[in-house]
């Protein structure tokens, strides 16, 4: 069997944890390799204090879904790479190609850099990044009264999105009815016939 790549976007998000939990139990299978990438972004000029400062967070952010990974399955090939890199999600398609990976997951959010690609490039990103992609995508919650949502990118018919939008919602469970124990019926003690044996008279 070959050993597969799957790389998982790692971002500061609640639908990016989601994405990989949802990698976990229904993509990744024995001997996988899992990457855990984190590309955070460096304004220019900065300080080399201030670098190595979104460096660390940045290692601290990729353990914490290292944890997660660690806590729900074991033995799991994992490998975490934080490089730094653009927010137009340049430096991710590099970094998949460079890794070779099948497919990539990431949480799809307001900002995500999915549709910066999709809106900077006209062919189809999943030829860009040359692997699958799969974006995980929470259902949103109705916007409170008084406040509008805010608006997304433009996705009208000249932009492809090429890539699978996987909604998850929440998880109900079902209401399950209490067993029944089962047990004997006892019959009806008045439809039981008690008979009664004479005792026999010795003989004298």
């Amino acid at each position: 069997m070959d050993v597969r790549k799957i790389v998982v976007v790692v971002e500061d998000e609640e639908v990016s944890r989601t994405a990989l939990q949802w990698s976990l139990r229904n993509l990744l299978r024995y001997g996988d390799l899992l990457t855990l990438l984190h590309v955070f972004s460096a304004a220019k000029p900065m300080s080399k204090m201030k670098a190595r400062m979104l460096r660390l967070q940045g290692y601290q952010l990729a353990l914490s879904f290292k944890e997660i990974c660690n806590s729900n399955f074991f033995n799991t090939n994992i490998e975490m790479i934080v490089t730094e890199g653009d927010q137009d999600g340049r430096k991710i398609v590099a970094m998949v190609r460079e890794i070779g990976a099948s497919a990539l997951v990431v949480g799809l959010h307001h900002q995500s850099f999915l549709y910066k690609l999709a809106l900077a490039h006209d062919d189809n990103i999943a030829n860009s990044l040359s692997c699958r992609v799969l974006a995980i995508k929470q259902p949103e919650l109705p916007p409170p009264r008084g406040k509008t949502r805010e608006m997304l990118p433009s996705l009208d018919g000249s932009t492809t999105l090429d890539f699978s939008q996987i909604e998850i919602s929440g998880l109900q469970v079902p209401d399950i009815p209490t067993p029944k124990i089962p047990y004997q019926i006892c019959p009806n003690p008045y439809a039981i016939i008690w008979r009664s044996r004479r005792s026999r008279k010795k003989r004298s």
